[in-house]
């Protein structure tokens, strides 16, 4: 592939990466709890999805959704279903590890390892929105007349180490704010704005229509 070609993807990629959306915010969530070591596992599910979501785009799921009202609004429904219990769970939950952090003299317990993975696997997976982020563009940057599976790991390497890093640098930020997220009272405001802004972005993913010719 050309460096032009390359260089592109990766200013776009890069900006796409870095706006914040469910994936991000428990990266933040994450990192403020358990500390960045939670957020490698946590971005590794993250980038799971993501490779997932992108190889499903490369082999047509994307267009089969465009073109599947049934199908679209079943991944629709279950990605903001997922994404309302994160939300509930935050709102609601008995558990408070950000305060328990904070009232700890050691390390706050982390969840199991798989757990991290799998919670932000289901997130990245279960978003209809990115699928039809990677079917729009890959198109633009993948040359037909050559083999197509080398472009396409060399794009999605590109993307998924971009997610990576993007996700520790949130995290690490997170965690050097630990001093402010622990107080009680800033905790209680912390998991109702994390909490609406899950339940917020299940919403909009509700609210997303397919793109019709």
């Amino acid at each position: 592939m050309q460096t032009q070609t390359l260089l592109a993807f990766t200013a776009i990629a890069g900006l796409s990466i870095l706006s914040p959306g469910p994936a991000i915010l428990l990266s933040l969530k994450n990192g403020a709890s358990y500390g960045v070591r939670s957020v490698m596992w946590s971005a590794l599910g993250n980038i799971s999805g993501v490779f997932f979501l992108s190889s499903a785009a490369f082999l047509g799921l994307g267009a089969l959704l465009n073109s599947s009202a049934m199908l679209f609004a079943a991944v629709k429904i279950i990605g903001a279903l997922y994404l309302f219990y994160i939300g509930a769970k935050q709102l609601f939950g008995k558990n408070n590890a950000l305060l328990a952090q904070g009232m700890s003299t050691g390390e706050n317990e982390q969840p199991a390892k798989k757990k991290l993975f799998a919670e932000a696997f289901l997130t990245a997976a279960t978003n209809p929105k990115a699928l039809m982020f990677f079917t729009a563009l890959f198109p633009h940057f993948i040359n037909t007349s050559e083999a197509l599976a080398p472009q396409f790991f060399a794009l999605m390497a590109i993307f998924m180490s971009l997610a990576y890093l993007t996700h520790l640098m949130y995290a690490q930020l997170a965690a050097r704010a630990m001093h402010l997220l622990v107080k009680p009272h800033f905790v209680k405001w912390v998991n109702r704005v994390v909490g609406t802004v899950f339940i917020s972005f299940g919403a909009m993913l509700l609210s997303l229509r397919r793109q019709t010719a």
